[in-house]
């Protein structure tokens, strides 16, 4: 990663050498669905714009950004649609929340209980994005150039309002999952219920969830623990959840040394945010056992019961986008393959059943 950071900041400054002398103000509006509470927000503030300003001295432009979060310029699942149309010229996308536009980016959330190593997960995606040019493709088919800046989702849990000791505990009970994720519940006889974390905590205070699945870097400044506090560690694994993209079109007509600075603030997000990550996960836990939570993780046996229950939806969900030309086997061997070059030990082998 290190070689990556020099290459981007090499061809950052050999662009700024190149820039007319004559002095410019570019104005660049950033969007994101969740606010600022959530660590991939924060970290658009505090590390992707600073990086991105500081590759610009020297060359005579000057940015001026307009930070829109929590919202106020496109909701979760809308950032997407904003920044491909030009309402932002930069955006946070989740594709987890844009299962139809960015199919091939939800690889990892089809399949469940490979890796709970955020961080390996990330640095592959975003290699991937670079790398693949079906991963590439998705971006461009909606006119958006990928900057990096991957953003992990540490291992996912189930929290509920009730104890958990076996998967029979989840039969009639209604549990809400992100996007994909609501495919872990089949086999359970759980209801799964498609949510996301800027209602869950008022949709589990009003009953009309019994329980989430969430992580617990987002748990915590949720408050989740208040209205679902049995925390059950199932092992379902890291994900990849999104990341930094840019209007295709204006990014394109931007100064190389722009474009480069772009996506140097990928290249740092990606690495402090998951720096940040790890330290919260843990101070997560601890918090939200002192508020009243209580913690169990599942055995083995019942991890391996949970996975083996469920359909292949990898098998299923490849096979959906070979049929519309975009190489879902292709895609789902390359992560499989390069998750278990890096150690991993799935569960299931979902590419090879």
């Amino acid at each position: 990663m290190k070689t990556l950071i020099s290459t981007v900041l090499a061809t950052a400054l050999l662009a700024g050498a190149a820039v007319s002398v004559k002095a410019e103000t570019i104005n660049v509006t950033m969007a994101a669905g969740h606010p600022p509470v959530f660590r991939w927000v924060k970290h658009a503030s505090q590390t992707f714009i600073p990086t991105v300003n500081k590759a610009l001295e020297g060359t005579d432009i000057t940015l001026n950004w307009s930070e829109q979060y929590g919202g106020s310029l496109a909701k979760v699942g809308g950032v997407l649609e904003a920044v491909e149309e030009g309402l932002a010229e930069v955006g946070i996308v989740s594709s987890l929340f844009e299962a139809a536009k960015l199919s091939p980016q939800n690889v990892t959330y089809f399949t469940p209980f490979v890796s709970s190593d955020a961080t390996a997960i990330s640095n592959l995606m975003d290699e991937l994005q670079i790398d693949s040019p079906e991963m590439r493709q998705a971006w461009e088919d909606n006119n958006l150039e990928y900057l990096g800046g991957a953003n992990g989702i540490d291992d996912y849990l189930l929290m509920t309002n009730f104890p958990v000791t076996s998967i029979e505990d989840l039969n009639g009970r209604k549990i809400a999952a992100p996007g994909p994720a609501v495919n872990w519940l089949k086999g359970t006889g759980a209801v799964g219920v498609s949510g996301n974390l800027t209602t869950y905590y008022n949709e589990l205070k009003t009953g009309v969830y019994d329980g989430v699945i969430v992580f617990a870097s987002a748990a915590l400044p949720g408050k989740l623990y208040e209205v679902a506090p049995y925390i059950t560690k199932v092992g379902f694994g890291a994900q990849y959840a999104g990341g930094i993209a840019a209007n295709k079109d204006w990014f394109d007509a931007q100064p190389e040394a722009l474009q480069a600075a772009l996506k140097l603030g990928g290249v740092a997000q990606r690495e402090a945010y998951h720096e940040d990550l790890a330290a919260a996960v843990k101070v997560a836990f601890e918090t939200m056992v002192k508020n009243g939570a209580t913690i169990t993780e599942v055995s083995p046996e019942m991890r391996l019961q949970w996975a083996n229950g469920m359909d292949n939806v990898a098998k299923d969900w490849a096979a959906k986008l070979d049929d519309e030309g975009k190489s879902g086997t292709k895609i789902l061997s390359l992560y499989m393959d390069a998750m278990r070059e890096s150690g991993a030990k799935p569960a299931r082998e979902w590419d090879k059943e």
